[in-house]
């Protein structure tokens, strides 16, 4: 394999100034890609296009909320301006659930609010991109999710952006798969500004201790590795080396590697509504005890 696989390649990379995302950003131009490095801090996002060049590759920023369809418009358009074409779209942009947030406590503006920057930003930026790809016959989009999509981790905003973001994607490789265009989630395992401190160090002591989390996923948690070690899993699925492989949900988390099997329902029991009556309460209680 070529030392950079993606040379040529155009990439967009959202949430992509620090993080896992700005870990992606690295990668991607390290690997030959260019790189458009998005984020809300302006600050950030020109540090890490800065670090980029440094290390002798190319990027430019643009900063702001890829929610904004203005905003998710002008970074392919960005993209396609500065390398040509816009080969892979990656969504690492997130949010924190507020502390103690669950159904009992969250307000409706907290819960839209976290969809937007989850789901809302990923649709913007897929809309944004997916004509252009699909008028090339090519191109990945790769989009962040979470173990949290379970709802393990509490919460409610946060797991129903992640959940509506697998569902989307899941649509996404369904709907472009023919026109050459592939779609896949990742779900994260490492330590950022969202995974670490006191606040969310106490957070997943609290889950441990009213059993929503076992012990090895509690210590999975407060033990995450870098953002370094999830960026490869990125770059493989935008990269032509994946190239018959869309309508996944991948685990990259430090060494463990994992893939979410697709749901598919269980056989509990039939019989022909033709020449049958409903089931009875009694007897979907009698099937499902």
């Amino acid at each position: 394999m070529s030392d950079q696989p993606l040379a040529g390649f155009g990439a967009v990379v959202v949430g992509g100034s620090r993080g896992i995302g700005g870990a992606v950003s690295a990668l991607l131009a390290e690997l030959g890609a260019g790189v458009v490095v998005n984020g809300r801090d302006a600050a950030a996002v020109h540090a890490t296009v800065s670090a980029i060049a440094d290390a002798g590759g190319r990027a430019v920023p643009h900063a702001g909320s890829a929610a904004d369809e203005a905003v998710a418009e002008d970074l392919i358009v960005l993209c396609e301006k500065e390398f040509g074409a816009v080969d892979a779209l990656v969504n690492c942009a997130g949010a924190p659930e507020p502390a103690g947030s669950s159904i009992l406590s969250v307000t409706p503006t907290e819960f839209r609010d976290l969809l937007d920057v989850h789901l809302g930003t990923t649709f913007a930026t897929c809309r944004a991109a997916a004509p252009r790809m699909v008028a090339r016959g090519r191109g990945a989009i790769v989009n962040t999710s979470s173990f949290a999509f379970l709802g393990d981790y509490g919460g409610t905003g946060y797991p129903a952006g992640k959940g509506a973001v697998n569902g989307l994607t899941m649509a996404i490789a369904a709907e472009l798969a023919e026109h050459g265009v592939r779609a896949n989630v990742v779900c994260p395992g490492a330590k950022t500004r969202l995974s670490s401190g006191p606040d969310y160090e106490e957070h997943i002591a609290e889950l441990r201790r009213r059993g929503m989390l076992d012990e090895v996923s509690a210590q999975g948690a407060l033990d995450a590795p870098a953002p370094e070690y999830v960026a490869p899993m990125y770059a493989y699925l935008v990269s032509d080396l994946a190239s018959k492989i869309t309508g996944q949900i991948f685990i990259a988390a430090g060494g463990f590697v994992g893939r979410f099997d697709r749901p598919s329902p269980g056989f509990i029991a039939y019989r022909d509504h033709n020449e049958s009556p409903p089931w009875s309460v009694d007897e979907v209680a009698a099937m499902l005890a």
